[in-house]
């Protein structure tokens, strides 16, 4: 099996003056910039780092990662392959990884020299892009309301930008920093420039990603969506600042705000681990317990009300209100007990 790692990093901000380890970050917010790499297949944190909010988002990221890589590995995973956006693109590491079996997928800044590469390469080499269909509705779909939005865009004669279409291609690449080379996915986008009812111009935009995955694995429609899949992440750290509250920052010091922010993270991974052992004897409940956002959670199963009664011989666990999840919960006291023993 396959055991895809994500990587990100955020902004963390704190409104203390006396906060020991802040830093202002590029969009000008005092706090810190923490690092975060997940595993999307159960949704669970790997690692959690907390930096001071100047950091860049790679910084420190190579470790983390082979921390990541390791324990996957070592926990039953057969593959790995890291996920990330244009600033985890370390391409100092490439061959490394590469050597060790290591598959990687990773958003590549559109320096001039790539821009060049793609403007050279024949028309009859790009591909047109499909992507790919949403789901299909059961029911009828209902009738769209009016895009007060564009009636505005177009009233008001501002600047408008439409996506029509895209485009794919690719060439072998080899970085400064490595010995070989590597697949470049580029992604051609052609967009039309509006104002008003005015066709102002047609601009063409250009996003590069870069692996090692052999396109009998991934081929290039399939290294895009892999991207874009990793924008996946961004709902679980949401759910780190918002959900769990794991980037608060209630200390005064990075270190007490990074113990904060691991205890807040285990908090998830408890739920998400939850749902894996769940899925395992009902699958929908697990699924959706795994897609659950935090705050639902705690009101559907930490808080719900129950009475303990004590007896000679037994112990009676009484639901005091009617929940769904309560089937869940007396279904899997055996396995509670036999992790608790295990434990």
């Amino acid at each position: 099996t396959l055991a895809l790692i994500d990587a990100d990093g955020t902004i963390a901000p704190t409104e203390g003056e006396c906060t020991e380890g802040m830093g202002l970050s590029y969009k000008g917010i005092w706090g810190y910039a923490p690092l975060l790499v997940t595993l999307a297949n159960t949704g669970e944190v790997l690692s959690a780092a907390n930096r001071p909010g100047n950091a860049p988002s790679h910084l420190g990221a190579a470790w983390f990662l082979d921390q990541a890589i390791d324990r996957v590995l070592a926990g039953g995973f057969e593959r790995a392959r890291l996920r990330g956006d244009t600033d985890f693109s370390l391409t100092t590491n490439f061959d490394r990884w590469n050597a060790e079996g290591v598959e990687f997928v990773f958003g590549t800044d559109a320096i001039k020299t790539l821009v060049s590469r793609a403007e050279d390469l024949p028309e009859t080499a790009w591909k047109r892009l499909q992507r790919r269909k949403k789901r299909t509705r059961r029911t009828s779909p209902r009738e769209r309301p009016a895009n007060v939005k564009q009636q505005i865009v177009e009233e008001k004669e501002y600047k408008n930008f439409h996506l029509e279409e895209e485009h794919l291609a690719e060439f072998s690449y080899r970085p400064g920093a490595c010995a070989r080379p590597y697949r470049m996915i580029a992604l051609r986008k052609t967009i039309r420039v509006t104002k008003g009812q005015l066709h102002l111009m047609d601009e063409t935009r250009y996003f590069f990603y870069v692996t090692n995955v052999p396109r009998s694995r991934l081929s290039a429609r399939q290294v895009v969506f892999e991207a874009n899949d990793r924008c996946h992440q961004e709902n679980l750290i949401e759910q780190m600042k918002n959900g769990v509250h794991a980037m608060r920052m209630p200390s005064n010091g990075l270190a007490s705000n990074w113990a904060w922010m691991l205890i807040g993270t285990l908090a998830w991974n408890i739920k998400q681990w939850m749902g894996v052992c769940l899925a395992k004897r009902m699958r929908r409940e697990g699924e959706e317990l795994g897609r659950m956002e935090f705050r639902r959670f705690l009101r559907s199963i930490v808080q719900l009300p129950c009475q303990l009664v004590h007896t000679a011989r037994r112990t009676v666990l009484r639901i005091l209100v009617y929940s769904p999840w309560a089937k869940v919960l007396l279904d899997g006291t055996a396995h509670f007990r036999t992790q608790r023993r295990l434990a």
